[in-house]
């Protein structure tokens, strides 16, 4: 992008701004915009052309906008060409797209392709599992918990019982529905001590008839086992083949048909269940369940299931055998993920042992970081490992505070708790460092906003981002625009050569709209402008007397006869109206040792003063820096002359040393308290004028966020009292 043109019509506040910015031979252009100007409004412009979003003026939302950002040839800026740094803000994360900063692309891409076959196959399993167990809970949590009481060992719980389930030979339980037994009401009703009393007697007297059974055997052989047994005989054609089987107890019986072994095994049941010692044992069971309404689904399951009575007297065991049942039925499908899961962790060890070894692009940011900006803390990537292969999207920084010789890392809350404002911006400006660096990596050309992300930085943070922003500016992938209402964050970064003179503007805001023009006063107004122009411009020699005064205080001290007559030049005192051009020539000619004369030597200054401001009023628009400094001293002395001859006491006003205008206004609002449109303006030149006349040549950024307009009116106002 060699040219930047802006065409834009009410956009949040700007009413009009029609510009064209030359890229072709640097990379930087720097706009110092007063507050309420343009800076966050063309900031926000911008976003918009990121985010796809319409703009719109923020008040008057009916006004047609206009939005045109285009290059040399008039083609339309990209949305993905824009980056926009904003301002500090209390919260900051990476975005998805940060997560593409790796190194190694290939560990990453078989890292995903490893996991991808396991996790269709998972996919499967617990799809089988959830249909199988009639439940839609999460099957991972509840496996994980029931072998490891853990909700996130999964396979670590699957591998537990790879042996157990090799030896289960056939899935006894894998019809019983999970949430009749693992609903929340019947596990807090199993667990009451009157159910556990009852159920121990019941399994009592339970394992005594087990125990005399001809062909059923405790842990071996029971209900369960035997109708499996008839089951798999009649699904592969044992009795069709013509075989028996032999059963053994009092005498030996051949069976020769699976009707005639169901007979059989349910005969040996009826025998037990039938037992009135333990069908009393059973009905007291029952009872109890009936005393609750809300358990008639576990009630009606367990009449027709007497036979699972006994499990219940071990939960714990009893939810391991569901699930044991439940993964038996899909064996096949187990026994492949786990042995692709075990597999893929074998792979993945390797993978990570080799990724923890590679620096990432997230790490030379860190460095940078560490490296470049004041902190009491040292950043550590926590899951380098975790990013790099794509399991996580963003980092998640860790922070080891120093103090002295003493280290400890501590959570983000905590030490966000204990940085000073200016710390927690430095630290704002990592995430800022993150997205430049993606587009670095990505080779993306890209116009970089850089909207006042160094406003109130201790001086050495913000040097930091003055130099981060110099090295990008080398980078032929970007292009710099600095938007900014700092005016010595404007001064240090063309100073230290971010940006030429050629590419600094200042913004001002016209009845038009806003107009950028070529910055002034950039390097010392009045070493470089005012002082050479002081006895041809008088407006330039107007500018001069607060300058003069500061170096005369600095100098000489504030009991210098020069330093008296130029503050009855900035305030009203006996005798101001005497003052000539040539007594101001001379306190110049002393104080830097110079003989020079000008033509108007004769001349009053406050007629030159008054004079000049009167054609300030009429001025076309624009920066203007000598009309506000002629403006702001014309208006006090007005001002303060006003309320003087009101009050009419010489002495006392000759008897005021400091801080004139706030005195005399207190005076005034004692002596004419009904005066009350009259107070009002001269509280607005109590607050609108003092910071700009009391200029120095470190520090005038006062007077250029006022607004020239607001000083013509304020003068005009100060005017009509008299």
């Amino acid at each position: 992008m060699e040219k930047l043109k802006i065409n834009l019509e009410h956009c949040y506040g700007i009413r009009k701004l029609e510009t064209s910015l030359d890229y072709s031979s640097d990379s930087t252009v720097a706009i110092y915009a007063p507050n309420g100007a343009m800076k966050s409004s063309l900031a926000n412009t911008f976003q918009d052309v990121i985010d796809g979003r319409k703009t719109q003026d923020r008040i008057f939302q009916d006004r047609s906008t206009t939005r045109l950002i285009l290059d040399e040839n008039d083609s339309e800026i990209a949305s993905g060409s824009i980056l926009v740094l904003r301002p500090y803000e209390e919260t900051f994360g990476q975005s998805e797209e940060t997560a593409t900063l790796l190194v190694n692309q290939a560990l990453r891409q078989e890292y995903e392709e490893l996991h991808a076959e396991t996790n269709k196959i998972k996919a499967e399993f617990i799809k089988a599992l959830k249909s199988q167990s009639k439940t839609k809970r999460d099957i991972e949590k509840e496996i994980s918990k029931t072998f490891t009481a853990s909700e996130d060992q999964f396979f670590i719980a699957l591998n537990r019982i790879k042996y157990e389930l090799s030896e289960q030979k056939d899935a006894p339980l894998s019809n019983v529905p999970y949430e009749i037994f693992m609903d929340e009401k019947v596990q807090d009703f199993l667990a009451t001590s009157d159910f556990k009393t009852a159920i121990d007697e019941y399994v009592k007297k339970y394992n005594e008839l087990l125990a005399g059974s001809k062909y059923f055997k405790k842990g071996m052989f029971n209900y369960y086992n035997a109708a499996a047994v008839a089951r798999q005989l009649k699904e592969n054609g044992f009795f069709q083949a013509r075989h028996t089987v032999n059963l053994n107890g009092d005498n030996r019986v051949e069976i020769t048909s699976e009707g005639q072994l169901e007979e059989l095994i349910n005969q040996e049941k009826e025998k037990i269940t039938n037992d009135a010692v333990l069908k009393k044992k059973f009905e007291t069971l029952e009872k109890q369940i009936q005393k609750n309404t809300t358990l008639r689904d576990f009630e009606a399951y367990l009449q027709d299931h007497e036979e699972l009575l006994p499990e219940l007297a071990n939960l714990a065991s009893f939810k391991e055998k569901l699930w044991k049942s439940y993964i038996k039925s899909h064996y096949e499908l187990y026994e492949k993920l786990v042995e692709k899961a075990l597999a893929a962790a074998s792979r993945s060890k390797e993978i990570q042992e080799q990724a923890a070894q590679e620096r990432t692009q997230w790490q030379l940011v860190i460095d940078m970081f560490n490296d470049r900006f004041s902190v009491p803390f040292r950043l550590v990537a926590s899951n380098k490992i975790e990013v790099t292969l794509g399991q996580e999207k963003a980092l998640r920084l860790g922070f080891v505070f120093l103090d002295g010789n003493e280290e400890i890392q501590v959570g983000r809350d905590a030490l966000l708790q204990t940085l000073s404002t200016g710390e927690r911006k430095a630290f704002y400006v990592l995430n800022m460092l993150f997205d430049l660096e993606v587009r670095r990596q990505n080779q993306t050309h890209t116009l970089v906003v850089v909207d006042d992300i160094a406003d109130s930085f201790d001086y050495k943070n913000k040097y930091a981002i003055i130099q981060y922003l110099a090295d990008l500016a080398e980078d032929s992938l970007f292009k710099l625009l600095i938007l900014t209402h700092n005016f010595d964050f404007y001064r240090t970064i063309e100073s230290r050569g971010l940006v030429k003179r050629p590419g600094c503007f200042m913004a001002s805001k016209t009845q038009d709209g806003i107009s950028l023009e070529s910055a002034v006063g950039v390097k010392n107004v009045f070493v470089n402008v005012w002082k050479p122009g002081f006895f041809k411009n008088p407006r330039m020699k107007i500018g001069c007397i607060p300058f003069m005064r500061n170096l005369i205080e600095y100098t000489k001290g504030d009991h210098d006869p020069d330093y008296s007559l130029l503050t009855s030049l900035l305030h009203w005192k006996i005798g101001s109206n005497e003052i000539s051009v040539n007594d101001l020539d001379g306190v110049y000619c002393r104080l830097f040792g110079i003989k020079n004369q000008s033509a108007n030597k004769d001349d009053k200054l406050l007629d030159i003063i008054y004079s000049e401001a009167n054609s300030c009023l009429t001025a076309a628009d624009g920066i203007n820096f000598e009309n506000k400094v002629v403006l702001a001293i014309a208006t006090r002395l007005r001002a303060e002359k006003f309320m003087a001859s009101k009050i009419n006491d010489d002495a006392w006003l000759a008897e005021i040393t400091s801080n004139q205008t706030p005195v005399l206004l207190k005076k005034y609002k004692a002596l004419f308290p009904n005066e009350a449109a009259t107070i009002r303006v001269l509280q607005r030149v109590t607050l609108m004028t003092p910071e700009n006349i009391h200029l120095n040549s470190f520090m005038y950024e006062p007077i250029l966020d006022m607004s020239d307009q607001h000083l013509r009116r304020l003068y005009q106002d100060v005017v009509a009292l008299a």
